[in-house]
């Protein structure tokens, strides 16, 4: 593709094309569930809270290990127009189902399931408000809130240590009006040549990229150029997340 000069491009916001949207997470925001993050990532809202269960499902029993689940749901004014709760269809959509498995994948990446015992840790992550973005926002505020949950397993004795291995996060980028951007918002990713999710742990290992071209196609050195522009943008998703567990750590 050719990619005309960034310093022309308008972005809502007036943000630089390698800029990410103000983001905040907020911790403890549910005072019942073991670990729970508010996280803002511009106008994109999710609620994330981890809970730990005694016991695993039946085909882990017996193994002396976790496991790592996810749960996801868009709240019914979450968007512009209602959208139905999925309970009162009578059953989860193709794509509620394919953003929790992409959650649970991103964080059993970084759990020692053997250090975890036999517990299940399920994150529920909701979405308040979207505009785009949703579920890297959830898989980054879901691994803080996991976490939490976890550093207070060990505080409790329960643990002797945190089965976190490290942090894991995640965010968009993507090619619109021909320019590589940063952390796509809904109106920059409804008109994106080039749509792709990335989720990365702390070490600069890649766990998931999901990359579509939506018009076209798109050459090898797009794809190496985008994956480095959201490697920038997690070096600073990573500082926000480590900037509120450290008090715990």
């Amino acid at each position: 593709m050719n990619h005309p000069s960034n310093a022309s491009f308008f972005r809502p916001g007036d943000r630089k094309p390698n800029q990410l949207r103000p983001l905040t997470l907020a911790p403890g925001y549910v005072q019942t569930a073991e670990g729970s993050v508010l996280v803002s990532l511009g106008n994109t809202r999710v609620l994330t809270n981890a809970t730990i269960e005694q016991g695993v499902p039946g085909w882990l029993r017996n193994s002396g290990r976790g496991w790592v689940t996810a749960e996801y749901a868009m709240l019914p004014r979450s968007t512009v127009t209602r959208t139905p709760r999925e309970s009162e269809r009578g059953k989860i959509g193709g794509r509620t189902h394919e953003i929790q498995r992409l959650i649970g994948r991103s964080l059993r990446s970084v759990v020692d399931m053997q250090a975890l015992g036999e517990r299940t840790v399920i994150l529920d992550c909701d979405v308040i408000q979207a505009d785009g973005g949703t579920r890297t926002a959830a898989i980054t505020g879901a691994a803080v809130a996991l976490a939490i949950a976890l550093n207070a397993l060990v505080k409790a004795g329960t643990l002797k240590q945190s089965p976190l291995k490290q942090l894991v996060a995640a965010t968009s980028v993507g090619i619109v009006g021909g320019t590589p951007l940063l952390d796509l918002c809904y109106e920059e990713d409804s008109q994106a040549e080039v749509d792709m999710n990335i989720v990365m742990t702390a070490d600069g290992g890649l766990v998931e990229t999901q990359a579509t071209a939506e018009k076209g196609s798109y050459s090898r050195s797009d794809l190496n150029g985008l994956i480095d522009l959201a490697e920038d943008g997690l070096k600073e998703i990573f500082a926000a997340q480590r900037a509120v567990l450290s008090p715990a750590s």
